[in-house]
């Protein structure tokens, strides 16, 4: 085990947040045997807004550039949250370098670039995961628990969808999520999520049809200034046009099953709804990203009459919640910025060697799979939503 491991995120916005805070917080769960950590450096290339994010989580400096996270001997653990089109430089600069990395998903913007990384990954003594929260989520892992022992049994089709409101308002202003190629937008933002918890639930997908894309608003505004995150900004007075895609749809064909997803970032209302429905031999179960601390389950038991979906709510007895929270009790609550501690604690712990609570993030190899069942969404789409076998 490491004496020590210093820890720096690239990204300052809204994700990167998210691992800045997720690294503070990960050596509280569970029990504490992780090495010392030392927080060294928030990198963005807006330095103002890294020193903020550095002075409000207690990192010792703020820097301009992954060149210099990559370059600094104090730093053995780093996140990549910067927009995809410069996940690769950015990950093989660091795998070269010797560092441990973490890379916000999709990838990359390309499925070549993403498989030239995953080569890289395998080439690198040092260890690159990619960053799926939803598989340490404790109700999507209590149902999946639920599948595989059979109270519900095996899988008969899935119903999902991540619906997300950020690109809804045509005042949002332009920024690099609504460029790049059609299957780039809101497909990879949320689509990619869905599909890795789809699998996570029901297996392999082994093929994709009725892929769809849509660009419902055309054309935005260039942001005044700086933007971060899905705010709102002042507008200038020119405008390009939106390339990528602001909604989609696909069926897919798992081994014994089958599935429909549907993921949008012009849903009115749903700033952040990740929701299915999972039906199998023995019931059905359903979550909602809205109530992440609770799961509904139907078994089919019982009097018609009164059966039906009941709630549970999440406590020690369920995935990842005993030990892992201060208040480890049902109805206490679990939501989205607990999973990115439990992803940066999952990440440290396989970094140093030591016996996780948590299941790995995934490798690079997992990501290409990844985007190789968006690339067919794509393909589908082209194509009169022919059926893409993978």
């Amino acid at each position: 085990m490491a004496q020590s491991i210093g820890i720096a995120v690239i990204g300052a916005g809204m994700a990167g947040l998210s691992h800045i805070a997720g690294y503070r917080i990960a050596p509280t769960l569970y029990e504490p045997t992780l090495p010392p950590l030392r927080y060294v450096a928030v990198a963005d290339v807006n330095t103002e807004l890294a020193a903020k994010a550095a002075k409000r989580y207690g990192y010792e400096k703020a820097l301009g550039s992954w060149q210099e996270v990559a370059a600094d001997p104090d730093i053995d653990v780093v996140s990549v949250v910067i927009a995809n089109r410069f996940h690769r430089e950015a990950v093989e600069g660091l795998l070269a370098a010797g560092k441990h990395v973490l890379c916000e998903k999709p990838l990359a913007d390309t499925l070549e670039e993403a498989e030239a990384m995953a080569a890289a990954a395998r080439n690198a003594q040092s260890t690159a995961r990619v960053g799926f929260t939803f598989r340490r989520t404790p109700g999507i892992a209590a149902i999946r628990d639920l599948i595989n022992d059979g109270t519900l049994g095996k899988v008969l089709h899935f119903s999902g969808r991540y619906w997300t409101d950020y690109g809804h308002s045509p005042q949002a202003p332009m920024s690099w999520r609504f460029k790049g190629e059609p299957g780039s937008g809101a497909l990879a933002d949320v689509g990619s999520h869905l599909a890795y918890v789809a699998e996570f639930l029901a297996g392999e997908i082994t093929s994709v049809s009725g892929g769809q894309l849509r660009t419902s608003i055309a054309e935005r505004y260039l942001p005044a200034g700086a933007v971060t995150g899905h705010n709102l900004a002042e507008l200038s007075d020119k405008s390009e046009p939106v390339e990528n895609d602001d909604y989609a749809a696909f069926s897919v064909q798992f081994a014994d099953a089958a599935g429909s997803l549907e993921v949008s970032r012009v849903a009115a209302g749903h700033p952040n709804t990740l929701a299915f429905e999972v039906f199998c031999e023995r019931g059905a179960a359903r979550f909602s990203q809205l109530r992440p601390a609770e799961i509904e389950i139907m078994l089919g038991e019982g009097p018609e009459a009164t059966n039906g979906y009941r709630t549970v709510n999440l406590g020690p007895e369920h995935a990842y919640i005993g030990g892992g929270l201060p208040m480890d009790a049902p109805g206490v609550g679990f939501g989205q910025n607990d999973a990115f501690s439990y992803q940066a604690r999952a990440f440290l712990d396989e970094v140093s060697g030591v016996e996780s609570a948590l299941p790995a993030n995934a490798t690079f190899d997992e990501g290409v799979h990844n985007m190789k069942i968006l690339q067919a969404v794509v393909q589908s789409s082209n194509n009169d939503g022919k059926m893409v076998s993978l």
